[in-house]
């Protein structure tokens, strides 16, 4: 029977392997050590697993570096990172494919030369050193074979690339086109009128003549998108009266600012080091007898006076220089005294009386801010009750009764920054609120707690005259200046024109060779861009808000002939002629792709990304 039972488990025990056996060769299918070697064909040329692997890999490297933070594969393919590694490899796969079929190589000599011109491959004497070739490799994980078959397809899509590129230039016709352009330049005169210079009377519309305006500019008065929100909030300020500060608290707080509260006699100084005593003693000398000031002292050493500006210090700072210093009043020089760098001479610029707060003077502000910190902790101790309250159901108007805190409802947009709306975090929270959100805890910079909820979102509408009133009231009368300014305008073109230039009394500004770049203070910001439309000898009004401007067009000039002007051609031809080679490869590459009809593995796919770190 035992022999039996023996008999049976090792049957089983083959059975269970072979099951394993076949379960693990269906799995490997698609496996790094699998029969799949590539994630693509293209072509003649594979994509292969390892060379998709570690161009990820330098992707997820590069992302790192850029954020800071560890990135996943799937961050990466939420990014879209591993559609663009792929398009890529298959991209170089498709030239190496074209490059093969135009029967492109590179011999052993070439090849030989490219591993020597690589640094990381070079000995001490700047030669090729074989040692370094494969120390370099084996730490690449690539074998002599695959690196050299990479190098070699490399330079032949060099050569395919080069043959595509050469030649490409865009006419001289675009570039001096565009040049003429930026370069262009344009004289005019013109008399600008402000608000100061409209013939108006004072007037004071009535209510009917205002609603008529707002009606008729009602896109003027629009109110934004607003959330009506509902919060309620619990202030450490509110909790202070609960709070109790015992003197233990207080006498050790005050006692942790003794520097604060309790400052001794200090001096503003400046400190000039000299190499000896000799030389220290010559620079007092030259000072006591004139031949010299401070500053040319300073200035001679090749110094400048912040770099030997110490601020204020006190005795202990100054060590066995302290009592000298301590001895001279304002603006006199101690020294030479000894520093820890040598001999000084010491500028005292200031006097700084010792300084004592008393406990008694300091308590009220100590107490203040204990009782601050502490009723900060008791918000944070409420904070986790109040948050099981709301998960448990409780409405913000339940939770703001008899739990201290206030309950308010605002009309929020953008734009509001007032009261609890200038807390970053209930900015955030509200501009992030929906009507399906739930009302959570979130604390604000100052310890605050607060909840919120999305009552209604109002649509954009037109805001409500009694509210737009001053509102309204300020345009009319912009309105009223500016047509009165465009009117005394149009008289003055009017007669411009007829006369073919402006009156003798008019207050005329010229410009002379502005390019299309220039700015004029204070004159509309579309009047450049209106010259260059105009022809010589024309007159235009331009307006904007503050001031009309009557502009007559003097002479039309080309671009200057300068270096500056060379400079900008040369410039503009070599990136006309880049995006244009640039987009003549581009064209070539999705043609070679077409032709070689690339084939993606998924299965393969999904495995190199499943087994990705």
């Amino acid at each position: 029977m035992a022999a039996g039972m023996k008999h049976l488990s090792k049957t089983f025990v083959w059975i269970l392997m072979g099951m394993l056996i076949v379960g693990l060769a269906g799995f490997g299918a698609v496996n790094f050590t699998s029969s799949a070697s590539s994630v693509a064909q293209v072509g003649d040329e594979e994509v292969s697993i390892g060379n998709y692997v570690r161009e990820l890999q330098r992707e997820q490297r590069a992302l790192q570096a850029q954020t800071g933070q560890a990135v996943s594969m799937a961050q990466m393919t939420a990014f879209g990172m591993d559609r663009v590694v792929l398009g890529r490899l298959i991209s170089l796969a498709a030239l190496d494919h074209e490059a093969t079929q135009l029967g492109l190589s590179i011999g052993d000599e070439n090849l030989i030369d490219e591993l020597s011109a690589i640094d990381a491959f070079q000995g001490v004497n700047g030669a090729f050193d074989r040692e370094a070739y494969s120390f370099a490799l084996r730490n690449a994980g690539l074998s002599e074979k695959e690196f050299e078959d990479d190098l070699r397809r490399e330079a032949a899509r060099t050569i395919v690339q080069n043959a595509v590129l050469a030649g490409a230039a865009m006419p001289q016709t675009l570039t001096e086109t565009l040049t003429g352009y930026i370069g262009a330049r344009r004289s005019f005169s013109y008399v600008q009128l402000n608000a100061a210079d409209a013939v108006l009377t004072a007037d004071v519309p009535a209510d009917e003549d205002l609603r008529a305006f707002f009606e008729a500019h009602q896109d003027q008065f629009m109110l934004p998108e607003t959330k009506v929100i509902t919060y309620a909030a619990l202030r450490p300020a509110s909790l202070v009266d609960e709070v109790e500060i015992d003197e233990a608290a207080l006498n050790r707080l005050y006692e942790d600012r003794a520097d604060q509260y309790q400052q001794p006699e200090r001096r503003l100084v400046e400190r000039l080091v000299f190499a000896n005593q000799d030389a220290a003693a010559s620079a007092k000398a030259q000072l006591e007898t004139g031949g010299a000031t401070f500053e040319s002292l300073v200035d001679a050493r090749g110094l400048a006076l912040q770099d030997i500006d110490m601020g204020d210090v006190t005795r202990e700072d100054l060590g066995a220089a302290a009592d000298g210093v301590f001895a001279v009043e304002a603006g006199e020089v101690a020294g030479p005294l000894p520093s820890d760098l040598g001999p000084a001479l010491y500028r005292v610029n200031g006097l700084l009386e010792a300084q004592t707060t008393s406990f008694e003077d300091a308590e009220p502000e100590l107490r203040e801010e204990l009782a601050a910190d502490r009723a900060r902790r008791l918000v944070e101790a409420r904070a986790e009750d109040i948050d099981d309250l709301l998960a448990g159901g409780a409405t913000l108007e339940e939770l703001a009764t008899g739990n201290g805190l206030e309950l308010v409802q605002i009309n929020w947009t953008d734009e509001v920054s007032d009261g609890i709306a200038a807390y970053e975090g209930f900015r955030a929270a509200a501009a992030a609120v929906t009507a399906e959100d739930y009302p959570a805890v979130e604390f604000l910079e100052d310890g605050s707690l607060f909840a919120l909820r999305l009552d209604e979102t109002l649509p954009e509408r037109p805001e409500p005259f009694a509210e737009a009133r001053d509102k309204v009231l300020a345009a009319w009368q912009a309105d009223r200046l500016a047509r009165a300014l465009k009117d005394q305008a149009e008289d003055l073109r009017a007669a411009a024109e007829e006369a073919g230039g402006f009156a003798e009394e008019a207050e005329v500004k010229s410009e002379s060779a502005l390019t299309r770049t220039a700015y004029i203070d204070t004159v509309p910001s579309d009047l450049l861009s209106q010259v260059f439309e105009m022809e010589v000898g024309e007159f235009r009004l331009v307006q904007d808000a503050e001031s009309a401007v009557v502009v007559r067009l003097d002479g039309i000039l080309p671009p200057e002939q300068s270096d500056d002007m060379a400079m900008l051609a040369q410039a503009l031809q070599a990136q006309l002629d880049q995006s244009l080679a640039q987009e003549l490869f581009q064209a070539y590459v999705q043609d070679v792709q077409t032709r070689a009809e690339p084939r993606i593995d998924q299965q393969a796919l999904n495995a190199a990304q499943a087994n990705f770190q």
